[in-house]
């Protein structure tokens, strides 16, 4: 059986299962079409569980499928994808994290999936130190806007480890000014996280940005804040 064949089951599948009233339903959280089959989490852990059970089947096998799947205009491929990938995380080798680099050049296109891969495989990257800051410097101008954004929501888990933000804020400085509001959701977020651990800290640097960034940025950064916290960061009348 081929990545392409994996696929194809797949996508059957789907069509055999499709919930016009779940995809209904969370296509209000998503900006243009929602393209999914509405297939429940133990539908799509089923599957899951299906292909690891292919005769023969290895992990260099499940990263070439992974390329096929993100490709998918439907929701539910990505997230396949990452659930596969989860389940061989102890083979995990820089070029585990070169496949889902990979990833964003050929299909991640909401955020969602952005999130998703960031919440539950770029955290494990860190954390088993396959990947450091560095590694990830050339997300910040990538061309596709959610590798841009998960260049900075993958900061979230390992940043709440950390005493030390500085590298963190010298980090995302480069993207405090991106065009996209995907990515301003993703650095107002960032920030917000880093307000509730050193409030100090993040109020210093969102206060050297106050009158230049996106607003969109300081609006989630500032969520959690009093009305008064809020009002210091309020844009300079000119």
């Amino acid at each position: 059986m081929s990545p392409s064949d994996v696929v194809a089951s797949i996508l059957r599948f789907g069509e055999e299962n499709t919930n016009p009233v779940t995809v209904a339903k969370y296509s209000r959280y998503f900006r243009g079409e929602y393209d999914a089959f509405g297939l429940t989490h133990d539908q799509l852990s089923g599957k899951v569980n299906e292909i690891l059970l292919i005769p023969g089947i290895t992990w260099n096998f499940i990263q070439e499928i992974s390329l096929e799947l993100v490709k998918s205009t439907k929701y539910e491929l990505p997230v396949i994808a990452v659930k596969l990938m989860l389940q061989y995380e102890k083979s995990w080798t820089t070029g585990t994290f070169k496949t889902v680099e990979k990833w964003f050049g050929i299909g991640i296109s909401n955020w969602a999936h952005t999130d998703y891969i960031c919440g539950e495989m770029m955290n494990l990257f860190f954390s088993k130190k396959l990947i450091d800051l560095s590694t990830i410097g050339s997300w910040r101008s990538a061309e596709n806007k959610f590798q841009r954004r998960a260049a900075v929501v993958c900061l979230i888990k390992p940043m709440k480890l950390s005493t030390d933000f500085t590298p963190y804020f010298e980090f995302i400085t480069p993207v405090m000014h991106d065009p996209e509001r995907e990515v301003h959701q993703g650095l107002g977020w960032f920030l917000r996280e880093t307000w509730k651990k050193q409030p100090t800290t993040a109020e210093t640097f969102l206060l050297k940005y106050k009158d230049s960034a996106p607003r969109l940025i300081f609006q989630y950064a500032c969520e959690k804040m009093t009305p008064e916290g809020k009002a210091k960061f309020k844009r300079s009348k000119l």
